[in-house]
């Protein structure tokens, strides 16, 4: 095996550009992460609402509200604190306003989201809690497409580094702009100076799954509700935060020696599992009547999503359902008392034949 093969098959290469252009409309890998993202979290959250027993088509109705609050909280966070990037000397105020550049803080999206979620929610007559824990597993599972994104444009990674997944970042050239790398092109591969450097988005891409993974297993074996699920999944995403926050090498505000990211991870780390302790105070997980649309009639829900729920769900509403109508009908028996019951059985011995026959 030749040098050259063997540098490669140590390292991950990066992509060459991450902008195409079809005539004068760019073609932006990060933007598709963001849309690819946000289509997995509906589908899924969908499903997941339709097994609780919510009507169908309501994660999409809160999704309108929720994902352009989410987008712009994003953009807002991002440019609060990373302000050096666009105000000050020699910098473009405008440039805030370009999030197909990047720069977007899940922290500013989840929080402006659940604006957008919670006005939607309350259009509908459905409780937030609910919703969020439904949402929960697509939330950090469009994280974790997302951070393709940053793949494409060469961003968000760590210090150098001589492991075999070690990320290779190329110098790229725009011609109309030199100092527009975002927007360039990788030619001859030739490698930035720390190269190759941890692929900290890798990391949190990885992560943010398991989380997904987690969270779903937790909320069909312990059937969390009132937000805990959300809860479980702040904490772990936030958990893998801290440390891979600690990995990252891209400039950022501090504050006390540590990045702000690191800061924010720890305060919603602990708010998460406050939240999570006290919310199992609240009993169990939310009845499925209270999850009904109030702008649709129960018995068209019942109809339209029956097949549906019976997919998403894991069984448990059908067995339960099965139970309870065997159990009141046992409860029916049982509450007969003994003397009518035998004094009935002794009527059919003497005369079997039907009341109408007599």
């Amino acid at each position: 095996m030749n040098t050259a093969s063997a540098a490669f098959l140590a390292t991950i290469p990066s992509p060459d550009q991450g902008v195409w252009h079809i005539g004068p409309i760019p073609i932006r890998a990060y933007a598709l992460c963001i849309i690819a993202g946000i289509i997995a979290a509906i589908w899924l959250g969908e499903r997941r609402w339709i097994a609780r027993g919510g009507t169908k088509g309501t994660v999409i109705d809160v999704a309108v509200f929720a994902v352009p609050f989410g987008l712009v909280g994003g953009r807002l966070y991002h440019v609060i604190t990373d302000n050096q990037l666009y105000f000050g000397p020699g910098k473009n105020p405008l440039n805030a306003l370009k999030i197909w550049d990047g720069g977007l803080g899940i922290w500013g999206a989840i929080a402006l989201g659940a604006v957008g979620a919670l006005i939607a929610c309350r259009r509908k007559g459905i409780p937030l809690p609910a919703m969020a824990d439904a949402l929960a597993p697509g939330i950090v599972l469009a994280q974790a497409v997302g951070r393709l994104g940053n793949y494409f444009n060469q961003e968000l990674y760590g210090a150098h580094t001589d492991l075999p997944w070690g990320l290779e970042i190329y110098q790229r050239y725009n011609p109309t702009d030199p100092n527009d790398f975002l927007n360039g092109v990788a030619i001859g591969h030739v490698p930035l100076p720390d190269s190759p450097v941890h692929p900290t988005f890798l990391y949190e891409l990885l992560w943010n799954v398991g989380v997904a993974l987690l969270v779903i297993w937790a909320d069909r074996k312990f059937r969390l509700g009132h937000g805990r699920v959300f809860a479980l999944y702040v904490a772990g995403y936030t958990a893998g935060r801290f440390w891979i926050e600690l990995m990252r090498t891209d400039s950022a505000n501090h504050i006390l020696g540590l990045r702000v990211n690191v800061w924010t991870s720890i305060l919603l780390f602990a708010a998460a599992i406050a939240y999570f302790v006290l919310a199992a105070k609240r009993g169990p997980r939310e009845a499925p009547e209270t999850l009904w649309s109030k702008d649709v009639p129960r018995e068209d829900s019942a109809a339209s999503d029956g097949s549906d729920a019976s997919v998403a769900s894991d069984g448990e509403g059908a067995s339960v359902a099965a139970s309870a109508t065997e159990g009141e009908a046992h409860a029916d028996v049982a509450a007969v008392p003994d003397t009518v019951r035998d004094s009935a059985a002794d009527k059919a011995t003497e005369d079997p034949k039907p009341e109408a026959e007599k």
